[in-house]
């Protein structure tokens, strides 16, 4: 962890950082009062980068450490509970709670990533992440990403099989079927990582290395740079029309069947149960798709820029917390799972008392 001191007035400080090998780095300021480090060129490795965040705003960044506290402990918490109902209660094993649980794995993992190395930043004057810690973030963020895109289109699929062959469900949704899904989602991120993470650590970044967001993910390290970038925005660019238009255009297609299938059904109950199952999946993928493409598609955007900040926020925090409260409040078998549960251990309880 680095260490800074600050010396001087508001509009002459400079910045003493201690890196890890013991050496001392003097970042000096910028007319706009944010830090540069200084004695470094274009075409070396940076020691590390500077996320600022909403380092203009003091206030703001209070305001967001609180918030995005709730929101992570929300989503450990919710999660977590979603994967132990499905491995404690027989009735959730089934192929949609099984890729439910993968959601929520992943929703962990994408968190995890990125939000404690945020706390950080919104809490003190620390913005800096090394090289290396920013290089493992930027390929495990945009992985599960990906990964992430991969998987609402099977659970789409899953709905899409439900609703529109329900005879055929337990024959086409096999559990070895499940597990070659599960295994794409998986590597299809892994493949996703790899193709784009490379070459956008080997930018040519600009020697003050401030990155304009709260994590390294491709579109602010994308607007570091100053050489030439079209390659990265074109790879970037084809990578969303990839896993986030494609997915998403093949999602309501899928729902498109799902809605005339469910017109059909002459129960009022069914219709009512089917409604209600793909309402939370499309709450879910509106929410994560819409925010990402709009971060994803054109990095160098005017839009990209200006609102980029909140829209990361937005389904690196937001989405991944509503995922187990629209599963699990919207949901009846979730909250059977979850009644069964706490009566199991009130009445272990009694029995002990």
């Amino acid at each position: 962890m680095a260490m800074i001191g600050l010396r001087g007035g508001r509009h002459h400080d400079d910045v003493i950082i201690r890196v890890a090998k013991g050496h001392w780095k003097k970042w000096v300021p910028l007319h706009t009062d944010r830090w540069v480090l200084d004695g470094h060129d274009n075409d070396t490795i940076p020691d590390g980068f500077i996320l600022l965040g909403f380092s203009d705003n003091p206030r703001l960044e209070m305001v967001l450490f609180v918030v995005v506290s709730v929101f992570y402990m929300v989503t450990l918490v919710g999660n977590t509970t979603i994967i132990l109902l499905f491995h404690l209660d027989p009735h959730l094993h089934t192929p949609m709670y099984f890729f439910l649980t993968n959601l929520s794995i992943l929703d962990l993992c994408f968190t995890t990533s990125s939000i404690p190395q945020m706390l950080v930043n919104l809490w003190g004057p620390d913005k800096t992440i090394s090289y290396l810690g920013c290089a493992v973030q930027l390929y495990i963020f945009l992985g599960l990403a990906a990964a992430e895109c991969v998987l609402l289109l099977v659970m789409a699929f899953d709905r899409y099989v439900a609703v529109c062959q329900p005879l055929h469900y337990a024959a086409i949704m096999h559990p070895h079927l499940c597990h070659k899904l599960a295994f794409l989602v998986w590597a299809t991120g892994i493949f996703g990582t790899l193709v784009q993470s490379p070459t956008t650590m080997k930018l040519p970044f600009c020697h003050h290395h401030q990155v304009d967001g709260f994590v390294c993910e491709v579109p602010a390290l994308i607007r570091l740079a100053c050489g030439d970038t079209h390659v990265n925005e074109l790879q970037i660019s084809v990578i969303g029309a990839v896993f986030l238009m494609g997915p998403i255009l093949l999602i309501l297609i899928s729902y498109g069947h799902i809605a005339k299938a469910v017109l059909a059904i002459q129960s009022r109950e069914g219709r009512s149960k089917a409604f209600r199952t793909c309402s939370s999946h499309l709450a879910v993928v509106f929410l994560y798709y819409c925010s990402a493409t709009a971060v994803y598609i054109q990095p160098r955007s005017h839009f990209s820029q200006k609102r980029g900040k909140f829209l990361t926020l937005f389904y690196t925090v937001v989405t991944p917390t509503l995922n187990p409260l629209i599963y699990t409040l919207r949901n009846k078998d979730m909250k059977e799972a979850l009644q069964k549960l706490f009566g199991r251990d009130r009445n272990r309880t009694s029995s002990v008392e």
